[in-house]
């Protein structure tokens, strides 16, 4: 599959660490995924509650970055989501899914469980134009990305 007849307009991810965790390491972490400091965006914020929180984000929005953060989550993440991908892609042609946060800053990369409460989330908007099946051109996007993370082992 050629990677530029398929696209993402792109992609977001966020975590949320509590105003006493180090968000530098929470900022690394998406660093990794997004493929570039300079992407990376930390806000100072308070919980409904008071308490301080930094909001970690990062955001592709070239097509091929894109792609190749897509690819970073690996090849069993990327088969899992294409085999999830009725629930988890929207009428608004949006890929949702969620990193276990523990997992992945241990260094393991794995899709977190319905209800997990510390992740790492992620939405990638996929480019569908008109007479395109936007869920097919998802699972392209998800092939691409399955092909770009098993050349890059």
């Amino acid at each position: 599959m050629n990677p530029k007849s398929v696209g993402l307009h792109h992609i977001t991810w966020r975590a949320t660490a509590s105003g006493v965790a180090d968000e530098t390491v929470v900022a690394d972490a998406i660093a990794w995924l997004v493929g570039d400091h300079e992407l990376v965006e930390i806000e100072h914020t308070t919980s409904y509650h008071g308490s301080g929180l930094h909001m970690v984000s990062g955001v592709c929005k070239r097509k091929t970055d894109s792609l190749a953060s897509l690819a970073r989550i690996g090849m069993e993440n990327l088969r899992s989501l294409l085999d999830d991908l009725e629930i988890r892609f929207d009428e608004n042609h949006t890929l949702h899914f969620r990193l276990d946060f523990n997992a992945f800053i241990d260094g393991d990369v794995v899709l977190a469980a319905p209800g997990q409460v510390t992740t790492i989330k992620c939405h990638t908007k996929v480019e569908v134009y008109p007479g395109q099946v936007a869920i097919e051109e998802c699972k392209n996007i998800l092939e691409a990305a399955y092909e770009k993370a098993k050349a890059e082992q």
